[in-house]
């Protein structure tokens, strides 16, 4: 072995000790958090902002509740005048009670009245799914939108949720969530638009958005 070779070989072995060094670091730290979370209760979940991926976040959440064999429930809000990938995939699952109850975007309708009623409709499914120790998985998708419209009142969403039975999770998806209701959330993220392909004339697609 020359000595470049050495050398070489000297710092490659230094440089993955001190990664190793790093790795262990970090793992006492996460292992130190992780023994620190000793709650076991429902959680409630939040996905608002303008940016895409809200109700797909809520939906892979769903997919790994029905793959752990828990009972599921999904109401749709505002959507619902167009098929979508999800619905003709989760109907399949007997575990899962499944609504589609909004009739479209509201510049769809044009209709307030309508859309109040709909969305009525939808939040009384949703309010007995809540009020149901059944149901070990709730999505509501789109609610935030009937909530920021003042369709459904958010001091009656809160109270639900907040008397839900003690393991039950609710995932509740739109862009505009109230404060009150991020508040209440344990786990919020909002989504940011980067860039989006509908901006550059691309139409929506089978399995990217609908």
């Amino acid at each position: 072995m020359s000595e470049d070779d050495g050398d070489r070989a000297g710092f490659a072995a230094a440089s993955e000790d001190k990664h190793r060094e790093r790795m262990q670091r970090k793992k006492e730290l996460i292992d130190r958090k992780v023994a620190r979370a000793t709650i076991e209760r429902g959680v409630l979940v939040v996905n608002t902002g303008n940016g895409k991926g809200k109700s797909s976040s809520g939906f892979g959440m769903l997919a790994r509740s029905l793959g752990h064999g828990f009972k599921c429930g999904v109401v749709q809000f505002i959507k619902g005048s167009f098929a979508t990938g999800e619905e003709a995939f989760f109907r399949r699952f007997e575990e899962l009670d499944y609504h589609v109850m909004g009739e479209g975007f509201t510049w769809e309708t044009q209709d307030k009245q309508r859309d109040i009623a709909a969305a009525q409709a939808a939040w009384a499914v949703a309010a007995r799914m809540l009020g149901d120790e059944a149901y070990d998985f709730v999505l509501l998708d789109e609610l935030n939108i009937a909530l920021a419209h003042r369709y459904v009142a958010v001091d009656d969403v809160l109270a639900a949720v907040a008397a839900r039975p003690p393991r039950q999770h609710v995932v509740i998806t739109g862009r505009g969530a109230p404060d009150a209701l991020i508040e209440a959330a344990d786990t919020v993220t909002d989504m940011r638009v980067v860039k989006h392909a509908f901006k550059a004339g691309i139409k929506a697609q089978k399995g990217v958005e609908l």
